[in-house]
């Protein structure tokens, strides 16, 4: 038992570690996008359908001797592909294709490792349960998913804030080696202590065990689809406005794996009354996140909450309906096949199709359905009636809340990197205005008045950061801007006859609209290059731009992507700069505090960082609040114009550890 116990405990452990510390080495690769977590799960969980045919496959099809032999010979196989370091030649191509680059990335990084670790909790029950006549197996699944939630919750608190990406990767692969020994060792005992004779009894006991009827099977596949579904839904909502990184994406998925091991480990913890009853409450709180915004705090409790409740009601009514261990690993086969289509609606089909966010109530009304398909033959009719009642309300509800998503919006599109929205608001004075919304954030807006819509608004009027650091550099002579992250252009209103404004964009919608949407890149009297692609890695392949001001706008909703903060980042934007040229950085966040992150780069690089903080007044139809950073050499700070001597110089904070490719805490800078 403690050997099978060590084995299943290992591979879920690092099954489950290596997910978030692959997505986030490969995060900066695609732009920071919120997507690029979603696409990872879908791999995660092909893989996971993947690994368990085959071990249905093996169950099935193979002796029980042979299995052993199998396994061992794909295991040492496995040991060539480390270490799971992803290679920088996708680089070039990643943000072609970038759904399909995030799959490939994965693929030849950690494919199969990740495929061997995903079979050994089901095969080590199989080989278990035929060891060892009589005993239930399925309490080594609890152990699985206990250990893979360890690993989540661990890698934001122990792993991610003491060491670099690197050096994770390498410790990694030095577990997966243990494992491989450890596994090993499973399969060479078990292949010793059945018999022939013991081999030939067991599967003669097995073969009148009926099979689970297809109904059966495709109510599994339901349930666990469900789960998956709103898992990712969920994460994707926090993920938008605040941002992609290890600690977002771990928390919903540990709640996840918490409901399997209560589930599992103990069917007591599933009162089914009590979770039935809370069910309905967990869809009201869901219909008020998806309705409007709230506090972080509050959006995270209130998304976790409702998912917990969720998903001890999905797997809980698995658990109720779990075969006979003889059927195992068709059990777990349909668990992960309802897994993988709930993560390919979610990551693949519903960025393709949908123009809004529409998988999350889509999700909400599955459950519902099934929760009534469960309960169908246990009521009686006028229950029934009832139920199916609630039912249609709920569906009709939920459709009202879709159609909240694009209704009262010009423009909404999709794709990989955002969902975007054009708005339109009808104002006496200064008149009409139209914005662009991403998620809920405003990206850029525009009066469309002939006498305003060359006006620069929002966090890019005249009184804020970026404003003044323009209208400082030297007027008399061309400038050349650079701009990372285009919004709807309102930075191309300061370009003047003569100049160039260089904007990098990653998103093509995002350039579409502000062609189609906003006139500020064609009034502009300068010449607008706009360049597609990843602002940071189009800079670095670019030679030097000598730009008098570079500023750095890239956001994903309210966020900044990590990795357009580093050293290395920095250092390549100060090499497009003009001796005395400024670099603007717009940290404008409600939850995170970038101020630290500036200081220490703009110590490291013997740099001055200046923020020039706007709080407009309430009747200011042209300015909204804004955090810009200025970062500069000393003596272009020294010979700024008197009018700019309010900024506030930034200062690092004792022990605040520079942020690197392979080193960012965000916990470090939450407000």
């Amino acid at each position: 038992m403690p050997l099978f116990a060590a084995t299943v405990f290992l591979s879920a452990f690092l099954l489950f570690q290596i997910q978030p510390m692959v997505a986030k080495m490969i995060l900066p690769w695609f732009g920071g996008s919120s997507s690029v977590w979603s696409t990872c799960m879908v791999f995660f969980q092909a893989e996971l359908l993947l690994g368990y045919l085959y071990v249905h496959w093996l169950h099935e099809t193979l002796a029980p001797r042979r299995q052993a032999v199998v396994h061992i010979v794909l295991l040492l196989a496995s040991l060539l592909t480390l270490p799971v370091v992803a290679n920088p030649a996708w680089l070039s191509a990643a943000q072609a294709h970038p759904t399909l680059n995030v799959l490939l990335v994965l693929g030849t990084t950690v494919g199969l490792p990740y495929l061997l670790l995903s079979t050994t909790g089901p095969l080590m029950q199989a080989w278990y349960a035929r060891a060892f006549t009589g005993v239930m197996p399925y309490r080594l699944y609890a152990l699985s998913n206990l250990a893979s939630m360890l690993a989540l919750l661990s890698y934001p608190v122990l792993v991610e804030p003491f060491f670099p990406v690197p050096v994770q990767a390498w410790g990694w692969s030095a577990g997966y080696a243990l494992f491989v020994l450890a596994c090993g060792a499973t399969a060479w005992w078990s292949w010793r202590a059945l018999s022939v004779e013991r081999e030939e009894t067991v599967s003669a006991a097995q073969k009148n065990i009926p099979r689970p009827s297809w109904r059966e099977c495709v109510l599994w596949v339901g349930l666990a689809m469900t789960a998956s579904t709103l898992l990712l839904a969920m994460t994707r909502h926090l993920t938008q406005d605040v941002a992609p990184v290890p600690f977002l994406w771990v928390l919903p998925l540990s709640l996840y794996l918490l409901s399997f091991i209560l589930c599992f480990d103990a069917p007591r913890y599933y009162v089914r009354p009590l979770f039935l009853a809370a069910l309905p409450l967990a869809f009201l709180g869901l219909d008020q996140v998806m309705d409007e915004g709230m506090a972080v705090p509050w959006l995270i409790a209130l998304l976790s909450g409702a998912l917990f409740v969720i998903c001890m009601v999905c797997h809980g009514e698995l658990v109720r309906r779990k075969p006979h261990p003889r059927h195992l690993t068709l059990f777990y086969l349909m668990l992960s096949l309802g897994g993988a289509l709930g993560g390919m609606f979610v990551g693949l089909l519903a960025p393709a199709v949908f123009n809004a966010y529409f998988e999350f109530p889509i999700g909400l009304f599955l459950c519902a359905l099934l929760v009534v398909v469960v309960l169908w033959k246990e009521l009686r009719p006028h229950w029934r009636a009832l139920l199916l009642l609630a039912l249609c309300g709920y569906g009709i509800r939920l459709g009202q809340v879709s159609m909240e998503f694009v209704d009262g919006y010009r423009v909404v599109v999709r794709n990989f990197y955002s969902q975007l929205r054009i708005s339109e608001w009808h104002d006496e004075k200064p008149g009409p205005k139209r914005v662009m919304v991403h998620g809920r954030i405003n990206h850029g807006a525009q009066f469309l008045a002939p006498e305003h819509r060359r006006t620069p608004t929002s966090y890019y009027c005249h009184e804020s950061g970026i404003g003044r650091a323009i209208f400082s550099l030297p007027q008399d002579k061309p400038l050349k801007l650079g701009v990372v992250g285009l919004g709807a252009g309102t930075l191309a209103a300061y370009g003047r006859r003569g100049d160039e404004v260089r904007i990098y964009e990653i998103n093509d919608q995002v350039l579409d609209l502000a062609r189609s949407q906003f006139t500020y890149l064609a009034d502009s009297p300068a010449h607008i290059v706009p360049v597609l692609g990843d602002g940071r890695l189009m800079l670095e392949r670019e030679p030097a731009q000598a730009f008098d001001l570079l500023a750095m706008d890239a956001f994903s909703g309210d966020s900044i992507p990590a990795h357009l903060l580093t050293l290395e980042a920095m250092q390549g934007y100060l090499r497009h700069l003009k001796p005395d040229g400024i670099l603007a950085v717009h940290i404008t966040n409600r939850y995170l505090d970038l101020q630290p992150v500036m200081a220490a780069a703009a110590q490291y690089f013997g740099k001055t960082a200046l923020l020039y903080a706007l709080e407009p007044d309430d009747d200011d139809d042209f300015c909204s609040s804004s955090d810009w950073v200025l970062i500069m050499s000393p003596a272009r700070a020294a010979a700024l114009p008197l009018i700019m001597n309010d900024g506030t110089p930034l200062t690092p904070r004792p022990g605040f550890r520079p942020w690197t490719d392979s080193f960012s805490n965000l916990f470090s800078v939450l407000k």
